[in-house]
């Protein structure tokens, strides 16, 4: 087999063969293909496209380039959620312990942030002595006593994955449903559940800007994952505003906290609720109802349970549970500096994906990949899309370790949101609920 032929086949728009697509992982694994050619591949694939039995077979072969994780020794069905990645979003902190509340084990591998997204392992850092690197054995040992464990993802999942994500980074080949699908999936089956909720956001802080590709995107990553024999639902949630009112490691841990102890926001809880149901769902509980189990994920809240676990984690992962009983006890930030409103009226608007970058300036993510977060960093949002404000009101704290930083950012912020003299109508923030069978909108 020739890498120059498979080329071609994927240039004409021909569906590239199981043995081709093998062939040309293992190859390029092994350093038998250059990156120049993998480079002519992947711009093909992102003009032409693959089919979902082709990207199923690309899926396991990069799933297969490294370890694949054995969960089979924890009982019962094993319930993974994955996020496209937003602002805001916290919602790994509060979902684990309400799912495996209600009995269902939780055994998550998180990544760390990049770019405007945040990432569950930074979040999880901010908690003093939290560790998130760790034996697979004590890895086990933690889910099967606790109920949970959430860990950084180990440098031999996927490793097709890491390679090939480089290459597409420099070859303008991010930008295309087969080769996200390919990467999302690749790593959460190499990870070893049974049962996977996607969390696909859409909108203006999201990958996926619109809800049409939102839902191109999710419906192959479900087709794919029930094509490598796994349950998967998809739900489409809204990124066009930050989730929550706080942006930052430290600052989202205490509002998980918040929300654990059911003080949280609506709109955080609503979208935590609805991605734990699904969860519940796909591990057999509810008897197929989806307000049961909805109902039970609220219980969990109310009862304390779901914040027991996350203490129960948060100390069998060696972090500081006063931190969690008393979140005042997190290092605040050097400077916080108010944003006021510059008019009366209603905030009729906010740029999650402006907002997001603004906390990445402040400190709280990092543009490339090792480089140092400061976990008191970010924004917390006093007002959101539908209040009323009035000049001079307190809109956003910034959080920040420079005083130029917090005044470079206030004037972007003030960018990043819109006023207007009519209160907004309301905006849904699920939009949709994808399932092998198809996709069902509600709106």
């Amino acid at each position: 087999m020739r890498m120059y032929d498979v080329i071609m086949n994927k240039r004409r728009g021909l569906a590239l063969t199981e043995e081709e697509i093998r062939w040309t992982i293992g190859g390029y694994m092994r350093e038998q293909i250059p990156d120049y050619q993998m480079a002519a591949l992947l711009m093909a694939i992102c003009i032409q496209g693959m089919n979902d039995s082709e990207v199923a077979v690309l899926v396991d072969a990069m799933a297969r380039s490294g370890e694949l994780i054995d969960l089979s020794e924890i009982p019962g069905i094993k319930v993974d959620k994955h996020s496209t990645g937003g602002v805001g979003d916290k919602t790994s902190l509060i979902l684990a312990p309400i799912v495996a509340a209600c009995g269902v084990h939780v055994a998550k591998m998180s990544g760390r942030g990049l770019g405007h997204t945040g990432g569950t392992v930074d979040k999880l850092e901010s908690i003093p002595g939290f560790r998130t690197a760790m034996e697979k054995e004590e890895f086990f040992r933690i889910v099967k006593e606790t109920g949970l464990a959430i860990i950084g993802q180990t440098g031999n999942i996927a490793p097709a994955d890491k390679k090939l994500y480089a290459l597409r980074d420099v070859t303008a080949t991010v930008d295309s449903i087969p080769l996200i699908a390919g990467s999302i999936m690749s790593k959460k089956i190499a990870a070893g559940a049974d049962a996977i909720v996607l969390d696909v956001k859409t909108g203006r802080g999201a990958f996926m800007q619109s809800l049409e590709d939102a839902a191109k995107l999710a419906g192959t990553m479900v087709s794919i994952g029930h094509k490598v024999g796994r349950q998967v639902v998809a739900l489409i949630t809204d990124m066009n505003v930050p989730l929550g009112h706080n942006i930052g490691n430290s600052l989202e841990v205490a509002e998980a906290v918040e929300t654990l102890q059911g003080r949280g926001p609506a709109d955080l809880e609503l979208v935590c609720l609805e991605l734990a149901a699904n969860m519940l769902l796909l591990a057999g509980l509810g008897e197929g109802d989806p307000e049961a189990c909805r109902q039970a994920a609220r219980e969990t809240i109310k009862d304390g349970r779901a914040f027991a676990k996350f203490k129960a984690m948060t100390r069998a992962q060696g972090g500081d549970v006063r931190y969690l009983e008393d979140p005042g006890l997190f290092p605040a930030a050097p400077v916080i500096y108010p944003v006021q409103a510059p008019a009366d009226g209603y905030i009729s608007g906010m740029d999650a994906l402006a907002i997001g970058k603004i906390s990445v300036d402040l400190g709280a993510g990092r543009l490339k990949k090792g480089e140092p977060v400061d976990y008191r960093a970010g924004l917390v949002l006093q007002k959101k899309i539908g209040e009323k404000v009035n000049k001079g009101q307190i809109i956003a704290q910034l959080h920040t370790a420079s005083a130029a930083a917090a005044l470079d950012s206030a004037g972007r912020f003030l960018q990043a949101v819109t006023f207007s003299q009519e209160k907004p109508a309301p905006k849904p923030l699920i939009h949709a609920r994808v399932t092998s069978k198809g996709v069902t909108y509600f709106h």
